[in-house]
């Protein structure tokens, strides 16, 4: 990312507390569920990180998604008319064996 680019990094960050009971269910329905995101206007690119620090709780995993997105217009438009629909996909298919909470940043520098 250069200077130019940075005042529109967008990232959307979803982190995942999953029972492990679930986990190989969970992260297949999170690849495709990753694929519809990224096909969402305005949606760049995403990054899915299994969390190791801190460490999850036992017969628990936590996993941090990043998507980056080209501006916050884009994020506003996702939140207003695709998020309650992949939302509820997740806790129709799952329920209470997840919890989901989020983050939005803004790039303010970037090193490379």
């Amino acid at each position: 990312m250069n200077d130019a680019t940075i005042g529109a990094a967008v990232v959307y960050e979803v982190n995942l507390d999953v029972d492990g009971s679930i986990e190989g269910q969970y992260r297949a329905w999170l690849r495709v569920h990753v694929e519809e995101m990224l096909a969402l206007p305005g949606f760049i690119d995403a990054h899915v990180f299994d969390v190791v620090d801190p460490a999850p709780a036992e017969g628990r995993i936590t996993i941090c998604t990043h998507y980056r997105l080209s501006d916050i217009a884009a994020l506003q438009a996702y939140f207003e008319r695709h998020a309650p629909r992949l939302r509820a996909d997740g806790l129709a298919r799952f329920g209470g064996r997840f919890a989901a909470s989020r983050r939005v940043l803004l790039a303010q520098s970037a090193h490379d």
